[in-house]
Order: C-alpha cells, then structure tokens, then sequence
C-alpha cells in the first residue's frame, strides 16, 4: 500500500481503497472527484463534478465485477468485455471493437487492457497539484502502456498523458480508443453533442432497432433516418426512442468533443490529439440493445476517440489502412484534457490547455 497524505483540503489523492475487491485510487481537488480501478484496466468509473454533485459516467446493470473472483460459465468467443463491461470509462487496446485473430493471437472485444491488472505510483502529492502514473504489459501482444492523470489546483480539468511502446522484435500493429460512456441523470433528451467533424458515416452492420440506414454517409451532424424522417444526430434521443445506432464521425477539423446539457447548463467535454485519433466512434443506445449483454435495459450514449475504424476488429482495419503501426522499440504518445463546465448551451471549441469556449 503506497502511503498517501491525510490531507482535506486542495488537490489530493488516495491510494487507500478498494472496491468489490479491486484497488482504487481517488484523485480530487475542489472541482472534482476521479475515481480509477486499478486493478481492472485503470477503468475510470467515477467522473465527479463535484459543484453540481454530478457523475457524468454512465453505470451499467452489470455493475462492477471483478475479474479475478467472477466465474464465467463458459468462456465466450468473443473474449470477456461485456462480462464485466461496469460502464464508465475505459482504455481500448490494441485491438477496438469485435474480435479476431492478429498473427495468431486471438484478441477479444476492445482489446487486452481493459480487464487486466496495472501497478501504479504516486508521482506528486501536494495540495497544489497531484499526479499518478500506472502502466502495464499486455499478455498476448509486445506492448507496454502508461498513463498518467493529474489534477491541478481548482480546475475542473483531468490531465492524461499516454504512451505505447512496442517491446516486440517486429513491426506491430494495433487499434487504440477510449470508450467514456455517459448516462443519467445527466443523459437526456436536453443533451446536446459539438464536435468539428465534417461527416458521419452509419455502421455497415446494425443492430436491429437502428434509426438509420446502414453503410450511408452524411454530412455531420443531419443524416435521414429509415423511416425518412430527418434525424439531427447532435441530439440525443430520449429512453422512448427505443433505438440502437452506431455511427463514425470523420473529417475532424480539431480534436475535441463536448456533450452539454443544456437544461442543466452543465456538460463534458474531451480534448484529443486528432493525428493520434483521427476518428470518433458515436455508440448510441437509447434501450434498443436488445439480448446479451444489455437486454433493453440501458439508456447510454459513448463517444470515442479512436485511431482506427470501423469497429470490426484489428485485422480489419489493416484491410482497410486505418491501423496505427510501430516499428520495433517505437513509442506514441499523447495528451487529453477531460473537463466539466457549467453555464454554457454550446461550445464552439476545447482549447489544449482544457479551456472550454461557449458559442
């Protein structure tokens, strides 16, 4: 157990608590409160605004579980996200989306990371600014991957600085994402999404509650749905719409998106690098995900800044060329900002520092 201040006031951090078995370190200043489990893909489960009392994470009807004590009754073909897919925010790597077979290593759904165990140390404790980095290796491929997440002072901004190595001896391969799901009370038909794309494209394959018309590409953000009713994707449908869609945003001017809603004059926004994640994968379910793992349950909408599309697995996107490639021993880094704001209806851009701007 890494000791950590006692101290209640500024920025702090602990590394003192567990939850359902699973390490997990809380990071906070006047603004917010961040919660990561540690011990299961340095998930962040908590995203606390702490003015507003408001998590803007959603959190799934599975709950956590924790992947060293659940028995599963039969392992599933696609690898174990969705077993214990909890909600929050979680790392996607080094393969996004459906399974498959990359120079003999089956790679489940989203990757390796996001189950597994990463260690951690606590880089500054002071009630200015706190900072921890975690890192890991993942089993079936050469990669290893560090994070770190600071907060500073009282601004509502966490900081995350990522880096990949690939470790191997040969040139690999690889899809990297993040997957930060957002649900009520602060999900809603008030909400709100800015992003500088210039098109979205529909998923080829969808589900069978889908709006919109499969393999269609638009301009961001109107698109016509199948009934040939015109749908504004910007706004989030309401629990009554009963759909399921999954789209792409491409064409990104600047790497950011924000989601407001605009009752509360409260909202979320993540600031990217764009030549890391030149795509963002809109996972919209508004309970029409119909059987495993969700059942019509779940009113939830993602937005996820990714290296790769579409969502069909790594060897895929190498079909494609959308992969990211590091020859042996090279390294990519970088940077992002998630930030809470209040006040605003819309936002016109996320500058590199976290700045939010209004319209």
């Amino acid at each position: 157990m890494a000791y950590t201040h006692e101290r209640n006031y500024g920025c702090r951090v602990s590394a003192e608590y567990t939850y359902r078995g699973l390490a997990l370190i809380i990071l906070e200043n006047r603004a917010l409160r961040v919660g990561v489990l540690v011990d299961k893909g340095t998930d962040i489960i908590e995203f606390l605004y702490k003015r507003q009392d408001l998590d803007f994470l959603w959190r799934s009807p599975i709950g956590v579980r924790n992947p060293s004590l659940a028995v599963e009754t039969k392992a599933a073909a696609g690898g174990s996200f969705l077993d214990y897919f909890e909600g929050g925010w979680q790392v996607c790597f080094p393969n996004g989306g459906w399974a498959c077979n990359y120079k003999g290593a089956e790679l489940g759904l989203h990757g390796e990371i996001c189950n597994i165990p990463w260690r951690y140390t606590i880089l500054s404790d002071t009630p200015e600014r706190v900072s921890v980095k975690f890192w890991t290796r993942t089993y079936r491929t050469p990669f290893y991957m560090e994070r770190t997440m600071s907060l500073e002072g009282d601004k509502p901004v966490l900081a995350l600085h990522e880096k990949v190595v690939n470790e191997g001896e040969e040139e690999m391969d690889f899809m990297w994402g993040y997957h930060p799901s957002f649900g009520p009370p602060f999900l809603s038909e008030h909400c709100h999404i800015d992003v500088p794309a210039a098109k979205v494209e529909i998923c080829s394959q969808a589900a069978p509650n889908t709006r919109l018309y499969p393999g269609r590409t638009y301009d961001w953000p109107n698109v016509e749905g199948r009934k040939g009713q015109p749908i504004d994707l910007s706004r989030i449908a309401p629990p009554s719409a009963k759909a399921a869609d999954m789209a792409y945003l491409l064409g990104l001017e600047d790497g950011w998106f924000a989601v407001t809603n605009q009752h509360m004059k409260v909202g979320f926004g993540l600031r990217f690098p764009k030549e890391v994640f030149p795509y963002v994968w809109y996972w919209m379910d508004y309970q029409g995900e119909m059987g495993y793992p969700l059942y019509g349950r779940c009113y939830v909408v993602a937005l996820e800044p990714f290296t790769s599309y579409p969502r069909f697995g790594l060897s895929e996107a190498v079909k494609r060329g959308t992969q990211m490639t590091l020859a042996p021993g090279e390294t990519v880094e970088a940077d992002l900002k998630a930030v809470a704001y209040e006040g605003l209806e819309s936002v016109s851009r996320i500058c590199e520092d976290g700045t939010v701007l209004g319209r």
